[in-house]
Formats: structure tokens, C-alpha cells, sequence
């Protein structure tokens, strides 16, 4: 635990950089997992492409690597009311929800080692389930209806979508502009 590459825990939020990507990649990413989460679940044997919550997971990124929560903020509410216009229930749902997401994770990202890919397993799956139970909140008391959180089914899903998460994490992570 001596060496800093094996520590989790930042001491200092001062000692952490922030990753600076091409202009490109803050519209192409986003855009595709737009495209990707609304199109491919019209085809019938992709319809499981719908469980998967690919702006959840760009917006979890991009958050913790830009380690700004108005940037976090604003990533998720871009992302989730893109979501929403294109959905076909209530706008504002998924954008105040990945707003939520997007501003926790900046601040969990000032904290922690965010390239060590056990906190980012933890983190995806920790976001994924809150972004859950946060729509499910409005949904009861916002909308009034009467929706039941399956718990079981989520964590399914979260573990799934973590797992995903540090995949694509990866690839993005070679996006990244070279110091």
C-alpha cells in the first residue's frame, strides 16, 4: 500500500488531474450513446440494449474525470434531457436524475483515485442503483404512481451495467489527450 499507484484515497483534491479530451469526444460520445440507447432497442433481438443505461454511464464518466461538478451537472442535464425528449414519459425525469449523478460523481471524483478499476466497478454500481431509486422517488411522489422498486432485478441489472461501465471506461480512457 506504500506505492501511490495502489492508493484509492486521495490526500489532497489539488493532487489529482483532471483529464482533458479533444472538443470532439464531448459531442460524438454522448450523441452515440444517445443513438445506441434509443435505436437499438426498436430491433427486436436488441431489445435487452434498453437495460443498459449508456448515458448514465457517460455521464458517471466524463464527471469523474472532469472532477467538476458543474460540468457533472451540466453533462447530466444535457444527457438526461436528451434522454427524456426522446422517451416516452415525463420530461425532466432522467434529467433531473442524472443531473443528481453527474454532480455526485464529480465530488466522489475529487476524492478518490477514480482509475483504479475497482472504484469504478463500486461507483457504477453505486450511481447506477441510486439513479434507480431517484426515478423511482419521482415517479411515487412527483407522478403518483403507484410503481414498485424491484430490488432483486436492479442490482442484476446494476452489476450488469457496472461491469459495462468499466468497459467502455476503458475505451474511453484512450480518447484522452496525451501530456
Amino acid at each position: 500500500m506504500g506505492s501511490s499507484t495502489s492508493r484509492i484515497l486521495v490526500d489532497d483534491a489539488r493532487q489529482v488531474r483532471r483529464a482533458s479530451y479533444p472538443v470532439w469526444v464531448f459531442f460524438v460520445v454522448p450523441l452515440a450513446a444517445l443513438l445506441i440507447q434509443i435505436y437499438l432497442p426498436l430491433f427486436q433481438t436488441l431489445r435487452f440494449v434498453a437495460k443498459i443505461d449508456l448515458p448514465l454511464l457517460v455521464t458517471i464518466y466524463f464527471a469523474l474525470m472532469r472532477r467538476s461538478q458543474i460540468r457533472g451537472l451540466t453533462i447530466g442535464l444535457i444527457l438526461g434531457l436528451a434522454q427524456d425528449s426522446f422517451s416516452r414519459f415525463y420530461i425532466g425525469m432522467y434529467g433531473l436524475c442524472k443531473t443528481m449523478v453527474g454532480y455526485l460523481s464529480a465530488s466522489v471524483g475529487m476524492q478518490f483515485d477514480v482509475e483504479h478499476p475497482l472504484v469504478r466497478v463500486l461507483l457504477c454500481l453505486v450511481f447506477y442503483l441510486f439513479h434507480q431509486f431517484l426515478y423511482w422517488v419521482l415517479q411515487r411522489a412527483v407522478l403518483d404512481q403507484a410503481v414498485v422498486f424491484d430490488l432483486a432485478g436492479e442490482a442484476i441489472l446494476a452489476v450488469v451495467n457496472a461491469l459495462l461501465g468499466v468497459a467502455l471506461f476503458h475505451f474511453l480512457d484512450k480518447l484522452r489527450v496525451k501530456e
